[in-house]
């Protein structure tokens, strides 16, 4: 998927939501472990047909696929063939947090972009150039740096800064310009983290931000699109729990959609205001 187009579903749906799949298996509702096989995917798949109106993405996180083994990875390979086929304008964002050195970096790309199809990963910067470069070349394809998480000890790094008065994330966001652009590269930018937009966009006006850390996590969708929104919108903010586990009985996909319906308001209201509708 390319910038533009991402930017035209955006408009189109009046939403820049992504809805996050953290499925924690002892979170699900008591009836899907009753009465599903796979009730990591029953759950998904649910979740998916009624929030897909509102949202532009989706984010299956893998810790909560790969701690069940063979049967979670099969939950999430499932997943992603179920958004592929039935809704395949949604934005698939696998959130894995890879990178290592060059031939390992390699292997994790042919293993999400080639084998998986995804359009989007999550990759961590320490390692500098040489573990990001090679998730960089497939076309249509995005990497997601971390620059600014959400996270509490994202002070113990992320702020620390120079001689220079630099801090760490904006060095972040300033080297990453050389082996990406921004149709290829966005940056994990934590809701919490508030105000700081400004110095983000200041480095990185024109890209794409994945923003978690709204709803659960405290962080504000109108301090978000206040200092973070662009002329392209430029912002997909992800909700998880907030979402998915609205509810834990049989109407949990029903309240799961009134949820994500409420969040789309809010952003459809943002667009409007910032003239992009």
């Amino acid at each position: 998927m390319t910038y533009e187009q991402l930017f035209k579903n955006i408009c189109k749906q009046k939403s820049f939501l992504c809805v996050g799949l953290d499925s924690d298996i002892k979170k699900l509702p008591p009836h899907l472990l009753e009465e599903e096989e796979d009730p990591v995917f029953a759950f998904n798949k649910a979740i998916i047909d009624a929030t897909a109106p509102y949202c532009v993405a989706y984010k299956p996180n893998l810790a909560f696929y790969e701690c069940n083994g063979l049967q979670g990875w099969a939950s999430y390979e499932r997943t992603i063939s179920y958004l592929r086929k039935y809704w395949p304008n949604h934005f698939i964002i696998a959130d894995a947090k890879r990178g290592d050195i060059g031939n390992t970096s390699q292997m994790y790309a042919r293993s999400f972009y080639e084998e998986q199809q995804v359009d989007a990963l999550t990759v961590a910067p320490y390692m500098g150039e040489d573990s990001v470069t090679p998730f960089l070349g497939y076309e249509g394809k995005w990497v997601i740096l971390l620059a600014l998480t959400s996270n509490k000890g994202s002070l113990d790094f992320q702020l620390t800064k120079d001689a220079d008065g630099n801090a760490l994330f904006e060095k972040i966001l300033a080297t990453s310009l050389r082996w990406g652009n921004k149709e290829n590269m966005m940056y994990v930018v934590g809701a919490t983290q508030g105000s700081l937009f400004k110095e983000v966009r200041r480095i990185v006006p024109e890209h794409f931000l994945l923003v978690p850390g709204v709803g659960a996590q405290g962080g504000s969708l109108e301090d978000v699109c206040r200092y973070g929104m662009n002329e392209h919108c430029g912002l997909i903010v992800n909700s998880s729990r907030g979402i998915i586990f609205a509810d834990k009985s049989a109407c949990f996909a029903e309240a799961a959609a009134a949820k994500a319906r409420e969040m789309q308001q809010e952003m459809e209201k943002q667009l409007i205001e910032n003239r992009l509708l």
